[in-house]
């Protein structure tokens, strides 16, 4: 008998993490490497988010919570969901927990039976698929297409939806793309959605904030209000406060899955960390004027990379509208070799051989589920970006 379980050994890590954690040996053993792998802001937390936390502490805010969340948070999260998006719920509607990722596997832990189905369009956030297996379903990938701008259409949700199809996931702006759902994007896979009475839908609006020019950003139960009642709205401070660390992720949604997330909680981590609650109360509540310096930085870097990756050889860079990533195609580098005779047979050769050759750390295609492509997180300063720009280019420029 092994020792691992059959439902652990249907999962793998997590590659994001993976090769962030090359990066970090490589730099540790003293070697030049330009980590882009890492999902996370570069900018501190604000300070009166700081200042929120050391109070919190001096206050003695240092006992078990509410499982869930401490009420203030919660209606901190009601005032968000109502200024922010138009969406009316209730503290009771309200869950909160150790970060986006595990909100998402308290939901699916909660709802999934062996023989469910999830729908996730790809290229997705590493852990979808992972985490609807360990819940012991089956994720159901449809692939989206680069000239549909790596979005789910309307006919494709359609054609995947089976009797077995209890959740569809959606991700706007995407990790890993960067594409983003617009209004009538959403509208036309929630008028399918309203044909499929039994499907509910997960919407991951993690990068809410981060939009680009004059994208405007929406969300399901927001565009459908029919769907909210079985609509999972999930957020967190992660990203638009920079407080990855912090690990505050939250959901609205009907009081029947909220009790059935909070029983699972109750037995697996219990509260989130109660510091970390009150810091992500300051962050809702307090001054986001911030907030526009950061996205304008964002959009600077997000020109250079794009306009360097386009104009170097064997490289295609999608423009994308939010979030801090690109997914540029390698497919013209496929099926050449490095100098020393490395064969790029695939993305993640690509990934494997830059790294090596150039010491750029970036995640292959394969990880997202589509490929020939690979993602960088632009969310560092430009001088960094524009040197592993110079990298990954002498690096095209060295196959043949």
């Amino acid at each position: 008998m092994g020792l691992v379980s059959r439902t652990l050994g249907r999962v793998k890590p997590s590659q994001t993490m993976a090769i962030t954690n090359k990066a970090r040996e490589m730099k540790a053993a003293g070697f030049d490497v330009i980590g882009l792998g890492a999902g996370e802001p570069d900018f501190d937390t604000p300070d009166n988010i700081k200042a929120a936390a050391i109070e919190a502490i001096k206050r003695g805010e240092t006992k078990y919570t509410a499982v869930d969340g401490i009420p203030e948070l919660k209606q901190a999260i009601c005032e968000k969901f109502a200024r922010e998006n138009g969406l009316d719920y209730k503290p009771a509607e309200i869950t909160v927990g150790s970060g986006g990722k595990h909100v998402l596997y308290n939901a699916l832990l909660a709802t999934l039976d062996p023989g469910d189905e999830v729908i996730i369009p790809s290229p997705y956030w590493v852990s979808y698929p992972d985490i609807v297996l360990l819940a012991g379903a089956e994720p159901v990938v449809v692939e989206t297409k680069l000239e549909d701008g790596f979005k789910l259409t309307a006919q494709a949700l359609e054609q995947a939806i089976t009797p077995k199809t209890k959740w569809v996931i959606l991700n706007s702006p995407s990790n890993p793309t960067g594409a983003a759902y617009t209004h009538d994007d959403i509208k036309a896979l929630t008028d399918v959605l309203l044909r499929h009475e039994r499907v509910w839908v997960l919407t991951d609006d993690i990068y809410e904030h981060l939009v680009y020019g004059d994208f405007t950003f929406a969300t399901p139960a927001q565009v459908e209000p029919k769907l909210k009642d079985r609509t999972l709205t999930l957020n967190g401070v992660s990203k638009a406060y920079s407080m990855t660390g912090w690990r505050i992720g939250y959901a609205g949604g009907p009081a029947e899955l909220i009790k059935a997330i909070a029983k699972l909680q109750s037995q697996s981590t219990s509260n989130p960390c109660s510091i970390s609650q009150w810091a992500a109360v300051e962050a809702l509540r307090g001054p986001q004027d911030f907030l526009a310096d950061w996205v304008k930085s964002f959009q600077e870097r997000r020109d250079l990379v794009v306009s360097m990756l386009n104009e170097t050889e064997g490289l295609m860079c999608p423009m994308p509208e939010g979030a801090f990533y690109v997914y540029p195609s390698c497919a013209g580098a496929i099926g050449k070799k490095t100098p020393k005779g490395d064969a790029v047979e695939n993305d993640a050769d690509f990934a494997t051989l830059l790294l090596q050759e150039e010491g750029v750390a970036v995640v292959h295609g394969e990880a997202f589920g589509l490929s020939p492509f690979f993602r960088i997180s632009y969310a560092t300063d430009l001088e960094t970006l524009r040197e592993a720009c110079n990298r990954i280019r002498r690096f095209c420029e060295s196959l043949s």
